[in-house]
C-alpha cells in the first residue's frame, strides 16, 4: 500500500528562517520541505543546513517566463523560448545544492497562449528535463498553461508522458464553481498526478479563510474527492509513496481584517491542522 509523505511549504512560512521552518515541520513529522531555491547564497547554504540538521527531504519548485508582476505570474509577452531559457536556467541551479530534490515543481508557460504554444513549452521542458535527469512536474496554476480543466485536458492527451502536480485550488476559483462536473478532466490529472498541493479553494477564491471552518465544509469534500481519485490513479499506476503539500499561503491569499490587515488565521496552525486531517483520511482510503 502507497505510503504518504507529507512537505511543508517555504512560500507559506513567513517571516521564519529555514532551520525554524525545518525545526517545526522535523516535530510535526513532516518528510521534508517544498520550495525554491533562495537567490541569496547565505540562505541558500541556510536552507540546505536546514534540511540536512533535521533528515529532511526537498521538492523543488521553479516558475518560467522571468520575473512578472509577481513571481509566480509571468510576464505577459515572454516568449515559448523565453519560458524554456529560464525553465533551463531555474532547473540547472539545482546541480550545485548540497539536498538534491526528489523531483521539481514548475509554474510553466503561460495561460494566453494557443494550444501549440503551450505544447510547444511542454515538449521543449521535457526535453530539458530529460537532459537533466530531472523529474519535472508542472503545476495546474492560474497565469499557467494548466490554469483550467478545459485547458489542460488537450494538453494531457497530447503529452501522455506530462506529469502534473495538482492543486485543484486554481480550476475552482478560475471556474468559479466546484468543478465535480469536470469529470473527464479530473479523471485525467488524476492518471497524470504526480504530486498533490492541498490548499482549498471556493468559488470566489483559491484558499478559504481556514478549512476546518464548518461554513467550506463542502469545499473540503470536495477537494478530499479529487485527492482520493488521485491516490486511486497513483496506486493503479504503482505509485509506493504519494507527496502533500498543504499550501495555504500569504500573498493576500489569506484574508486579512480591513484596516489593520491583521491575518484572520495563522499560517503554520493551518498547515498543521490540514496534515493531521489528511493523514486520518489517507489512512481511512487506504483502509477501504
Amino acid at each position: 500500500m502507497m505510503q504518504l509523505e507529507l512537505y511543508r511549504s517555504l512560500w507559506a512560512s513567513p517571516g521564519r528562517s529555514a532551520a525554524q521552518i525545518a525545526e517545526e515541520a522535523a516535530a510535526e513529522g513532516f518528510t521534508g520541505l517544498e520550495g525554491g531555491l533562495p537567490a541569496d547564497p547565505a540562505e541558500r547554504a541556510e536552507l540546505a543546513r536546514a534540511l540536512e540538521a533535521h533528515g529532511l527531504s526537498y521538492i523543488g519548485e521553479i516558475c518560467t517566463g522571468g520575473a512578472g508582476p509577481a513571481w509566480w505570474v509571468p510576464p505577459r509577452h515572454a516568449s515559448v523560448a523565453d519560458h524554456l531559457a529560464t525553465f533551463e536556467a531555474a532547473l540547472a541551479a539545482f546541480d550545485d545544492f548540497p539536498v538534491q530534490p526528489g523531483f521539481v515543481n514548475c509554474m510553466g508557460g503561460l495561460d494566453a497562449w494557443p494550444l501549440h504554444e503551450a505544447l510547444s513549452f511542454f515538449e521543449g521542458a521535457l526535453d530539458i528535463a530529460r537532459r537533466y535527469g530531472r523529474t519535472v512536474v508542472f503545476e495546474t496554476h492560474r497565469t499557467r498553461c494548466l490554469y483550467a480543466p478545459w485547458a489542460s485536458v488537450p494538453i494531457l492527451e497530447a503529452l501522455p508522458e506530462l506529469l502534473i502536480t495538482c492543486d485543484f485550488s486554481h480550476w475552482v476559483v478560475v471556474a468559479e464553481r466546484l468543478i465535480d462536473e469536470e469529470a473527464d478532466a479530473l479523471a485525467l490529472a488524476a492518471r497524470h498526478a504526480h504530486h498533490v498541493q492541498c490548499r482549498v479553494g471556493y468559488p470566489q477564491g483559491p484558499q478559504v479563510p481556514h478549512p476546518a471552518a464548518p461554513e467550506y465544509a463542502d469545499c473540503l469534500a470536495a477537494h478530499q474527492r479529487w485527492w482520493e481519485a488521485v491516490w486511486t490513479a497513483q496506486h493503479a499506476r504503482g505509485y509506493t509513496r504519494t507527496t502533500l503539500t498543504p499550501e495555504f499561503g500569504p500573498d493576500r491569499y489569506l484574508h486579512t481584517l480591513p484596516f489593520t490587515d491583521q491575518p484572520v488565521a495563522d499560517l503554520w496552525d493551518i498547515a498543521r491542522w490540514m496534515a493531521r486531517t489528511e493523514r486520518a483520511h489517507f489512512a481511512g482510503w487506504a483502509r477501504a
